[in-house]
């Protein structure tokens, strides 16, 4: 009988793994109601490399796909990008971008990866910022870990409706819709 539970357990966190590849092994002990040790005899009997690991191939990945940015225009580190769909990146607040007296970010900073990661989605060599409505929840910290996600909503030719969402841990700091146009270049018509 536990043979069949530890197969069992072991075929669910490939499968949880596959789906959110940036899952520590803390979560995932919480998750299947393991220990820490078990979920990483678990992934090393399944050849799943550590976070650091997983997170570093799927950035090289994601990197790889980018079409409206170069690599050094996006602000934050890359974790997923599917053109059209969904994106993810990760910033964290150093001390050159946060407000001296107050210490918390400067909001262009966080606008910054925003509105670079909601450029990456767009299918095109060239995108741009259209408009966005845009909403501020909460200062960001320095030293925080700020997660931009962002989804295309609705694309209609060359325009397409972006959310992105800004989160510390599970805390939303920013939010916004962009509106943004893809641009055709010339010399490929």
């Amino acid at each position: 009988m536990a043979r069949y539970i530890k197969e069992e357990r072991r075929k669910l966190l490939g499968e949880a793994l596959l789906k959110n590849p940036f899952s520590t092994d803390e979560e995932l002990s919480e998750q299947f109601k393991v220990s820490v040790s078990t979920i990483r005899l678990d992934r090393g009997e399944l050849g799943i490399p550590e976070l650091r690991e997983r997170t570093r191939a799927v950035a090289q990945e994601a990197y790889s796909t980018l079409k409206s940015l170069d690599d050094r225009e996006l602000i934050g580190e890359l974790l997923e990008l599917v053109i059209g769909e969904r994106a993810c990146s990760k910033l964290t607040i150093d001390e050159s971008m946060v407000l001296t007296k107050a210490r918390v970010a400067r909001g262009h900073y966080l606008f910054a990866q925003a509105n670079s990661l909601a450029i990456a989605l767009v299918d095109a060599k060239v995108a741009l910022t259209g408009s966005v409505e845009l909403k501020f929840i909460r200062p960001v910290q320095l030293g925080e870990v700020v997660i931009a996600k962002g989804i295309v909503l609705k694309r209609k030719q060359n325009k397409y409706w972006v959310q992105i969402l800004v989160s510390v841990g599970s805390e939303e700091v920013l939010k916004g819709n962009w509106i943004l146009f893809a641009i055709e270049d010339s010399a490929d018509a």
